[in-house]
């Protein structure tokens, strides 16, 4: 399976379970919607149905005597009330579009004696709804037409405590009903419609996710690829040196020694190249630098100076410092590190300077920083270049020459130390006018407050 089929596929899964997960949760959601939707209404109607059942209860039990029969006085609590279901069903058309004052929704009210036998139907008059119905005291019934109604029965005494029969109160769901079942056509059309824009977004999230990977795997084959060959070419070299000198038949002492000088050559090479890539594999490890060490600047620059003065001397170079700070500057952090940042600096700067150019070392301090700057009327960096010098095994040179030696990983570690102190490094350059690199440390004082933090 090739890169790029690889990410695809791993773009596809991840937009899958992102999308997936994404449903669930939708549709969770809707379900709760729906679900608290239809028992507000479900609440509402059955609290409403209740009270006007508990009025009528009250007004009515006082004035019941003998079980199964409504004296006069109770008629007026009725509206259009009907005796028999024959009589309902004549009269059910008008009374309809002419309810009580009580009744004006979608109400209707049962009176049933003791054994459950319809006495008296009052308010709206569904047809074909059951006319008598078990005592239960919430209940669900369903007219011809399918409308559904909400029922609520409760018993009725006289003033002797006997049992008169029963009062059932029910109301019409046809309205509430209507308004459940839009919100679930809405609920169920508009998933599929989220679900489409949450898998486009899922696809170019996923995208936005992979890309820093694709990324770093693009630069780690790179590296990869970097290293193999910068490792291949010195080993090369020594087979090559090894092959030439077993195929001559007879050895000089001096061939020997010279045989023996490059091999040595090779191998240091080779050494320093695996000491610098052990070196970038420990700092890329470390999280946090332990503070065990407390650097001054100004000691550090000096003695910086000093060292390469006769290598920048040899070049014809001339190479200055400028200490702008009159106190000590300290730095906590690794002495050695700090020292082969600031010499890479320098070095590099040096390799790239022709004969009769200036290098500057300059060691300033500002906002809580400690600033080092390395300026030199070198060749300079062309602007697309210059994002790229710090990354590992990049040179200008394209053809991997050797002329200036190293092997690219000087600038890697010079960012790798940087950031392993809490500082970073820039670059500011123009082609033939030369290059200033900018290094900013916190001081001793700031690294201290944020470890304590």
């Amino acid at each position: 399976m090739n890169e790029q089929q690889l990410f695809r596929q791993t773009r596809w899964r991840l937009a899958s379970w992102y999308a997936g997960v994404m449903g669930i949760i939708l549709a969770l959601s809707g379900f709760g919607v729906y679900e608290a939707i239809d028992h507000a209404h479900r609440t509402a109607a059955d609290r409403e149905l209740l009270a006007i059942a508990g009025r009528l209860h009250n007004n009515l039990e006082p004035i019941l005597q003998q079980p199964g029969e409504i004296p006069t006085s109770a008629q007026r609590f009725l509206p259009d009330p009907c005796n028999s279901p024959s009589q309902c069903t004549k009269t059910a058309r008008a009374a309809d579009h002419n309810p009580g004052a009580m009744f004006q929704g979608n109400y209707y009210i049962r009176l049933l004696d003791p054994s459950q036998d319809l006495v008296a139907l009052a308010g709206l008059k569904p047809s074909g709804l059951i006319s008598a119905s078990s005592v239960s005291e919430w209940q669900f019934l369903k007219d011809k037409d399918k409308t559904r109604y909400r029922q609520v029965t409760l018993p009725l005494q006289n003033p002797n405590e006997q049992l008169w029969g029963y009062l059932q109160v029910g109301s019409s769901l046809k309205d509430s009903d209507r308004y459940v079942s839009l919100v679930k056509l809405t609920l169920f059309t508009g998933l599929p419609l989220a679900l489409g824009f949450v898998g486009i977004a899922s696809w170019w999230l996923a995208g936005r996710a992979m890309r820093p990977i694709h990324q770093s795997y693009q630069q780690m084959q790179q590296f990869t690829a970097d290293a193999a060959h910068e490792l291949r070419t010195p080993i090369a070299a020594a087979q090559a040196t090894v092959e030439s000198v077993l195929d001559t038949p007879c050895l000089s002492e001096a061939d020997a020694r010279e045989t023996l000088q490059t091999l040595d050559r090779q191998h240091q090479r080779l050494s320093r190249l695996i000491q610098d890539l052990l070196l970038l594999t420990r700092l890329d490890r470390q999280v946090h630098l332990i503070q065990n060490e407390a650097c001054c600047l100004q000691d550090l620059v000096n003695d910086i100076a000093e060292e390469l003065a006769a290598l920048a001397l040899s070049k014809k170079i001339q190479l200055l410092t400028d200490v702008q700070v009159d106190q000590p500057l300290r730095i906590s952090g690794d002495e050695a590190q700090l020292y082969r940042l600031v010499f890479n600096l320098v070095t590099n700067a040096i390799q790239y300077t022709p004969a009769g150019g200036k290098i500057t070392l300059v060691l300033d301090q500002q906002e809580q920083q400690a600033v080092i700057r390395v300026q030199d009327t070198g060749i300079g960096i062309a602007p697309e270049y210059q994002s790229k010098i710090f990354d590992r095994f990049y040179r200008v040179n394209s053809d991997r020459n050797r002329q200036t030696g190293g092997s690219g990983l000087g600038l890697a570690i010079v960012q790798a130390i940087a950031q392993t102190h809490g500082g970073k490094i820039s670059v500011q350059s123009q082609l033939d006018q030369g290059s200033t690199f900018i290094l900013s440390l916190p001081t001793s004082s700031v690294r201290q407050a944020t470890s304590t933090l």
